[in-house]
């Protein structure tokens, strides 16, 4: 059984879960870590989902203020041998939740091209691809996408 947690990032297990992703993401980004990992960086983030299985952390998301409207997603990371187990989906969807308690309307995030998986999961979850916000302008190995969030 899968329990998801809010937290913020000063939670170890958020971070021993974000020292597996950025190992992940080096050898996935290859030359174009570098620039990613700057603006990955994680102190200072409010509202963090994890996942637990038997009480071990298994995965991970996180939410930051985008814009006045809007939350970007970031920090997504799921374990190896947790996968296709529909973890990141649940983890996706509580931070949407959670946005959408604080009156947030949408979020939005960024994902490498380099990615299938990370792509194929926004797409189930409804996100639909838009044109690269911010420092991923003209970054062709970025992809980036947005979802507005249902009104409760």
């Amino acid at each position: 059984m899968i329990i998801l947690k809010r937290t913020d990032s000063d939670n170890p297990d958020f971070i021993s879960l974000v020292k597996l992703l950025d190992a992940y993401l080096a050898v996935t980004d290859g030359d174009d870590h570098s620039f990613y990992s700057q603006y990955n960086k994680v102190d200072k983030i409010r509202h963090v989902v994890l996942a637990y299985e038997n009480e071990k952390p298994v995965g991970c998301g996180a939410i930051k203020v985008f814009e006045d409207e809007a939350m970007e997603v970031k920090r997504m990371y799921v374990s190896p041998e947790c996968r296709n187990k529909g973890i990141a989906g649940k983890i996706l969807s509580e931070l949407e939740s959670w946005a959408g308690e604080m009156s947030f309307k949408r979020c939005v995030l960024e994902t490498g091209k380099r990615q299938p998986d990370a792509i194929a999961l926004y797409k189930k979850c409804g996100y639909r691809q838009i044109p690269n916000y911010g420092q991923y302008i003209n970054v062709e190995n970025s992809i980036c996408f947005e979802k507005l969030l249902s009104r409760s």
